[in-house]
């Protein structure tokens, strides 16, 4: 299902680094992150709820792009 806040993400499963493109077009990489969560991230009904109840403010990240 499309999210409203995340347009797309990848994971890095050596590194455990998730990169989320939000719909602004930021893009953030996250580090540090099990597989299992990102398995639940593909799996949830709402990749937008997910990710801010289990991700965000979870993990270090760092802004990669403004999208600005």
């Amino acid at each position: 299902m499309p999210s409203s806040v995340i347009r797309l993400y990848s994971y890095d499963q050596a590194a455990h680094r998730l990169r989320v493109r939000f719909v602004s077009g930021a893009v953030y990489d996250y580090d540090d992150v099990p597989p299992e969560v990102v398995e639940a991230l593909a799996a949830a009904s709402s990749k937008g709820q997910f990710f801010g109840a289990c991700i965000r403010d979870r993990y270090p990240y760092r802004r990669v792009f403004s999208g600005a």
